[in-house]
C-alpha cells in the first residue's frame, strides 16, 4: 500500500539509508553475488547479492529468536500480541520450539512457492545484539543451524559476517550465507533456524535478533519481472546515506511490484521511521496493515495478504523486522526507483531490501 508522504518528509531525519535502485535491461537470472567483505566487518555498505530478469518473484521466511519471559505476567503476553512494549522493558529470554536439548534458541517459518516454482537463489540472514546483560563472544557469529520441511540440522556458516558494530549500548551483527541447493532440495514448508548467537537478559538497549530466509523464484506462469537482492549493514543514526546505483530498470506506469526489508532494534511505538518509494517526481510512504505510515521499524514480521505459518507467531517481535510491502502500481513508467529509509528516532539498523517488479515488455 503507498501513501503520499505528507509531513515526514519535511522533517528533520536523523539518519537515511537511500537505495537507488536502477536494474540492467536484459540481465541474466543468474545470482551476481558481491564480494564478501572480511570476517566481522564493522559495517558494510548495501551492495546487490542477486539480479535475474524472469518470470517468477521473490519470497521470504522469517522470525525471532529472542522475547520476553513469560513469567513477567501481562506485560510480556500482551505484548507478544501486539501490545506496544519495547525490549529495553523486558529481560529477554530465547524462543526454543525445536525440543532439543542441544540448541537453546530456535524458530521456525514457511517458506510459501508457487505451484510449478524453481527456485533460483536463496540467503538465509542471522543477526542479534551481542551485549545485553551479557556479553556473548563474537567467535559464534558466523554460525548457525538450519533444517528444511522435515529434516535434520545441519551447521552453516556464512560467506558474509558484519560485527562489532558498537552503538548505543549494543554490539550489533548480521551474517549470511547462500543456501541455494538447501531450499531448492528442500521446497516449500517450514524451515528452522537455531543457535543465533544473541546476548539475553536486560538492558536500557534491549536484546533483539532473528532470521530472515529470501528465496528467488522461476514460474513460467508469473509475469516477467526484475528481481534484486541488496544487503548490507548500516547503522540508521549514522547519517550516512549509502546508495546502490545500477542501469535501465525497465517498468511500465502501473507496474506491478512488492519490495522486502530487513531491519533491527525497530521499536514500536517510536515513530518518525518510514520506508519510501520514488519513480519519476513522485515520492510516496510504503505501509501495509502492519506497518503505519511512520512507524515501519515496529517489530513486525508482515506481508501483503495472510502471513506465511510462523512458530511462535508473535506480532510483536520486540527488535526484529522483516515486512514486505506492496507497491501497487507504481505511478510512472521509467528505468529506476528509489527506496529511501527514513529513522528520526529508533537506534535501528538496516540490512536487506528485495524487490520484484513487472518488466517492461
Amino acid at each position: 500500500m503507498r501513501h503520499s508522504l505528507g509531513p515526514v518528509l519535511r522533517r528533520a531525519t536523523v539518519g537515511v539509508l537511500a537505495l537507488a535502485a536502477m536494474w540492467a535491461a536484459g540481465s541474466s537470472p543468474a545470482a551476481a553475488p558481491a564480494a564478501a567483505p572480511a570476517p566481522e566487518a564493522e559495517s558494510l555498505t548495501f551492495t546487490e547479492r542477486y539480479r535475474a530478469l524472469q518470470h517468477g518473484g521473490i519470497v521470504r521466511a522469517a522470525n525471532t529468536s529472542i522475547t520476553c519471559r513469560t513469567a513477567e505476567g501481562p506485560s510480556c503476553t500482551d505484548t507478544q500480541a501486539g501490545g506496544s512494549g519495547v525490549n529495553g522493558d523486558f529481560d529477554m529470554f530465547y524462543v526454543d520450539v525445536d525440543r532439543d536439548p542441544n540448541t537453546y534458541n530456535s524458530s521456525r517459518a514457511e517458506v510459501r512457492l508457487p505451484s510449478g516454482s524453481r527456485v533460483t537463489y536463496a540467503r538465509l540472514y542471522w543477526g542479534g545484539n551481542l551485549r545485553v546483560g551479557e556479553q556473548k563472544p563474537p567467535q559464534d557469529n558466523e554460525r548457525v543451524l538450519i533444517a528444511e520441511p522435515g529434516g535434520e540440522y545441519k551447521e552453516l556458516v556464512a560467506d558474509t559476517t558484519v560485527g562489532h558494530r558498537v552503538a548505543d549500548g549494543m554490539d550489533a551483527f548480521q551474517a549470511s550465507a547462500d543456501v541455494t541447493g538447501l531450499v531448492r532440495e528442500g521446497g516449500p514448508g517450514l524451515y528452522t533456524v537455531a543457535q543465533i548467537n544473541i546476548a539475553m537478559g536486560r538492558s536500557a538497549a534491549g536484546a533483539w535478533g532473528g532470521w530472515t530466509l529470501v528465496v528467488a523464484y522461476e514460474n513460467a506462469s508469473e509475469p516477467l519481472r526484475h528481481l534484486a537482492l541488496w544487503d548490507g549493514f548500516t547503522p540508521l543514526r549514522s547519517g550516512t546515506a549509502p546508495e546502490i546505483r545500477v542501469t535501465d530498470m525497465g517498468f511500465a506506469a502501473d507496474a506491478w511490484g512488492r519490495a522486502g526489508l530487513v531491519t533491527y532494534n525497530g521499536d514500536r511505538g517510536t515513530t518518525g521511521d518510514s520506508l519510501t518509494v520514488t519513480t519519476g517526481q513522485s515520492e510516496s510512504a510504503l505501509t501495509n496493515a502492519a506497518n503505519p505510515q511512520y512507524d515501519v521499524l515496529n517489530s513486525t514480521i508482515s506481508e501483503p495478504g495472510a502471513d506465511a505459518a510462523r512458530v511462535p507467531a508473535y506480532a510483536n517481535n520486540l527488535g526484529y523486522d522483516s515486512d514486505v510491502f506492496d507497491l501497487g502500481g507504481l505511478p510512472h513508467a521509467g528505468d529506476q526507483a528509489t527506496f529511501r529509509l527514513h529513522s528520526q528516532q529508533d537506534a535501528a539498523w538496516a540490512g536487506v531490501l528485495f524487490v520484484a517488479v513487472d518488466a517492461r515488455r
